[in-house]
């Protein structure tokens, strides 16, 4: 990870500004031994010129074999070691939405279900209801009060929504009451320790409270929550990199582990169209001294299986490039979170095809294009991917000499 301590009396405060452009789930695999990868096969003009230009690599989230989610896996772009520093979907998703996480809060996930009149699940997701949907089931959680306790619920996504609960003596150690299976009735909330106890106890009153309430709304007719967090923490970006950061993304979880770390929120209209996202960088890039932008279809159709339509939101992203060029960034990394092959339909254990351009500090290597194959005989080698800060912050001319 980057080594705070270590860059504490080397950083200045001034330097370079960093654009940090990160394509979920990029890296991928060929249909075929012989084939190529969706990146390989992508038409990439832009950044196959960057390529050449730079230094390429490959980028390791979390271990040589661990494929990780993409909440560690964006700490670790971010310099955190993802291992130490472990972040609960259930803050991702609240912090992402806009709800403050405090210390002693418990934040969950939710996900709205469908039961039978047996109690048991026929749909996991609800039937993938619209956001509308979801918010009018939200507003009937919101009638739900339990003795002791504050709490919050708030719309997210589609079936997908967030819970805070405010109080003393709170403890986020809890399984998922969802059994990740159809046919069998949801779980109730369980301890993981001791001390969660009392806090299991109250998610379950309330969980039997939202079934009541939700009685007679299929297809939304039941809930299951999940990632059950505290707030972790962590050390802020303008207090261990000296950086004014901002963040450009669409999909909450990447503006919660971004807000977590300190970056500011850039409303955006955008619905994950790259060319949106890159001008509404542009907005705010004369404020800002690194600005994170993310593109989350790259792995959605990676998980979908759909290698052609990879292959097409990259060459998307491609060719709105310009519009982060025209910038002159100091500094341009282009990479992934993670690899997400349509092969395999997951997010996987491959490194992750990386690339660093800066004109002004670096040494082109041979590659010729973006691409795993290229990337695999680059300068920067396979790495720890929560070294990228340090180098970007190098790169920016922002550390100094380390000692005499």
């Amino acid at each position: 990870m980057a080594n705070f301590e270590l860059l504490q009396p080397l950083l200045h405060d001034s330097g370079g500004k960093i654009v940090l452009l990160v394509m979920d789930g990029l890296g991928g695999l060929p249909l075929t031994p012989d084939g190529l990868t969706e990146l390989e096969a992508a038409h990439t003009p832009n950044m196959d010129r960057l390529a050449k230009e730079g230094s390429s690599g490959l980028s390791i989230p979390v271990a040589r074999g661990i494929a990780p989610g993409s909440g560690p896996a964006h700490l670790a772009l971010f310099g955190y070691d993802p291992i130490q520093y472990q972040i609960g979907r259930g803050v991702l998703e609240a912090t992402g939405i806009g709800i403050t996480v405090e210390e002693g809060d418990v934040a969950i996930r939710g996900n709205f279900c469908t039961v039978d009149a047996d109690g048991k699940i026929t749909d996991r997701r609800a039937g993938r209801i619209p956001t509308e949907e979801g918010a009018k089931r939200v507003e009937l959680l919101k009638q739900i009060s339990i003795p002791g306790i504050e709490i919050t619920v708030e719309a997210v996504q589609d079936y997908r929504f967030a819970v805070l609960l405010r109080g003393q003596g709170l403890n986020g150690a809890i399984a998922d009451t969802d059994p990740q299976m159809t046919g069998v009735p949801t779980l109730p909330a369980r301890a993981l320790k001791a001390e969660a106890e009392y806090t299991a106890g109250l998610v379950n009153q309330w969980l039997a409270e939202a079934a009541k309430v939700l009685k007679g709304h299929e297809p939304a007719n039941m809930v299951t929550l999940r990632g059950f967090a505290m707030e972790p923490g962590l050390p802020k970006y303008k207090d261990v990199y000296k950086l004014k950061a901002a963040c450009v993304a669409v999909y909450p979880m990447y503006k919660g582990v971004a807000r977590l770390v300190g970056m500011d929120i850039i409303p955006t209209d955008s619905h994950d169209h790259p060319g949106d996202e890159f001008r509404r960088v542009g907005d705010v890039w004369k404020d800002y001294d690194f600005v994170f932008t993310h593109i989350k279809y790259t792995d959605s159709r990676g998980e979908d299986g759909n290698f052609d339509a990879k292959v097409k939101v990259i060459e998307e992203v491609d060719a709105a490039l310009p519009e982060l060029l025209k910038l002159n960034p100091d500094v341009l990394i282009i990479t992934g979170d993670h690899s997400t092959p349509a092969k395999l339909k997951s997010h996987s254990w491959h490194p992750v095809p990386t690339l660093l351009w800066a004109p002004q500090t670096h040494m082109p290597d041979r590659a010729q294009r973006f691409g795993e194959r290229d990337c695999m005989g680059g300068a920067l080698g396979q790495f720890p991917a929560s070294e990228l800060m340090q180098l970007a912050l190098a790169h920016a001319n922002r550390l100094a000499k380390f000692g005499a």
